[in-house]
């Protein structure tokens, strides 16, 4: 009995000692298989760096979809609050600058300030980074749409910009995708971004504005410039506190213009 026993155990010993040296061959052949494929991979993105750029893109929207899969459950509006969700700003916020022409547009357009204070903010802190005056921001919002964030027009242009949903596809796509041209931020980022685009390909601000007129719909684009640099014209003075300046007849002609209104 002992001999069996014995004899038991040499051969579980064995057959462990050949199952722990297997695992470290199949180991250390994988590592090596592994080794090989990221040489590999390296000296293929160095031949071409488009690939690198394909790859690393790739991972991004990866981790977007993983970062939004794993967020935590809402209900159907959200966890936060109404105010939270809403795209408003109190006006204590603004700089003198800011405040001035947020209540200017605010009784101009009969719009509350908390959502104009949130679109003028946005528009200075853009203008800053694409070295566009805020000022021609808030000048095509108001001929545009005349701050409404859902306005469209019968070609399809939607929102305070009136950007093209199908032309702003890829822009729209990481705020959500087409419907979001109905958000007042997201359509004036990617409704900047684009006049971004065409001032650096024209040779002028007027040609950059006409060339948006046509993408907005406009049919007269020499009458759109015209209205609005007026527009533009007319913030600039009162974000430099130059309102007073104005006579009262001046002011009224300028708010009243055909230019001003259309």
């Amino acid at each position: 009995m002992a001999a069996t026993w014995t004899k038991l155990k040499l051969v579980i010993q064995t057959l462990v000692g050949d199952v722990r040296e297997g695992f470290v061959e199949i180991t250390r052949h994988s590592l090596a298989v592994i080794g090989l494929a990221v040489v590999a991979t390296a000296l293929t993105f160095s031949a071409q760096p488009s690939l690198q750029q394909v790859a690393s893109s790739s991972l991004l929207n990866w981790l977007e979809d993983r970062q939004i899969q794993f967020m935590p459950a809402k209900d159907s509006l959200g966890s936060s609050s109404p105010a939270e969700r809403s795209t408003a700003t109190p006006v204590h916020q603004l700089n003198p600058e800011q405040l001035t022409v947020t209540h200017w547009l605010s009784r101009r357009y009969k719009i509350s300030p908390e959502p104009l204070a949130a679109l003028v903010s946005e528009a200075w802190s853009i203008g800053e980074r694409s070295q566009i005056a805020p000022t021609l921001i808030l000048s095509i919002m108001a001929i545009e749409s005349r701050f409404n964030p859902f306005a469209s027009d019968s070609q399809g242009r939607l929102g305070l910009m009136k950007i093209e949903p199908d032309a702003q596809s890829t822009a729209l796509m990481p705020f959500g995708g087409r419907l979001a041209a109905f958000d007042p931020l997201t359509n004036l980022r990617v409704g900047t971004r684009h006049l971004q685009g065409l001032i650096q390909d024209s040779h002028s601000l007027e040609d950059a504005l006409r060339l948006y007129a046509i993408a907005s719909g406009e049919g007269w684009s020499e009458r759109y410039v015209e209205r609005v640099l007026a527009e533009q014209k007319l913030l600039d003075q009162i974000s430099r506190g130059q309102e007073n300046a104005l006579d009262d007849k001046a002011l009224t002609t300028l708010t009243r213009s055909p230019l001003a209104q259309m």
